[in-house]
Formats: structure tokens, sequence, C-alpha cells
């Protein structure tokens, strides 16, 4: 169990890394997120889009 913890802090810190370097040089911007959450706020809620509610952000 211990061997299943370090690799999923390992995997998290990759990750973590991974995002932060991305925002640095600039792969990861604001407009980004903000489309991705959109697109997920869409395919969730996907019930209210069709009752006429405009989920855009912004």
């Amino acid at each position: 169990m211990a061997r299943w913890r370090w690799r999923a802090l390992i995997l998290l810190i990759y990750v973590v890394v991974g995002i932060y370097v991305a925002w640095v040089y600039d792969y990861i911007t604001p407009g980004l997120l903000r489309d991705l959450a959109e697109a997920l706020l869409a395919v969730f809620l996907w019930f209210l889009i069709l009752l006429g509610i405009d989920l855009h952000i912004g």
C-alpha cells in the first residue's frame, strides 16, 4: 500500500510541476482556462443549455 502512495505522490508532483511550467511558458493562459471551464460546464450542465440558460463566462 505504501508503494502505491509514493507512486501517486510522485505522479501528482510531476503533474503540478508540468502545469507550472506550461503556465510560465504561456501554454496555459487565462483565456484557455476560461474556455476549458465553459466547456466543462456545458458538458456537465447540458440540460441547462437546453432550457436556454447561457453558460458562457465573461
